[in-house]
């Protein structure tokens, strides 16, 4: 079943640009056209140096911008990072870590921009939430940190199926 959220069929489908070139990226973007519209950008691109020259090309040719980056950190860096996206254009920012960081994160969102809390990294098994020292099950982790996100004020989660 689709959503239930007021969300436009053509920003239903997000693309993620992970490629190791911003030039790679606009060349996607530009082969694409008006078939997409939302685009998610991650590390990858973010290490190239031109992340921010790219979301705001983006911007310019009325794309939907998510940046996928997993701010992770103390609290106050948290916010001071989603504070600085003010005027990326972007759509989304992922957060991970704990209610204080997520809190942050929420109390400095502002211009529309929307916060999804990681619940775990979708990479992660069973095996590697024991390996990090959770005594729990991933199900209840990944249902348990999402139902906190939500509370808090996120207003969405990314997590594995």
């Amino acid at each position: 079943m689709l959503s239930q959220k007021s969300i436009p069929s053509a920003e239903r489908l997000i693309f993620a640009l992970d490629v190791p070139s911003s030039d790679e990226a606009k060349a996607l973007v530009l082969l694409f056209g008006d078939t997409i519209q939302f685009y998610k950008l991650g590390l990858e691109l973010f290490m190239t140096g031109d992340y921010f020259t790219l979301t705001d090309w983006l911007y310019k040719q009325g794309k939907k911008i998510f940046v996928d980056l997993k701010f992770f950190d103390i609290p106050e860096t948290v916010g001071s990072a989603v504070r600085q996206l003010k005027h990326r254009h972007a759509t989304f920012v992922t957060v991970h870590g704990n209610d204080d960081i997520l809190s942050a994160a929420v109390q400095e969102k502002e211009n529309g921009l929307k916060i999804l809390a990681v619940t775990v990294l979708t990479s992660l098994g069973q095996k590697d939430i024991e390996d990090l020292g959770f005594a729990c099950n991933i199900a209840e982790l990944v249902l348990s940190r999402a139902k906190r996100a939500l509370a808090i004020g996120c207003d969405g989660v990314i997590s594995s199926g």
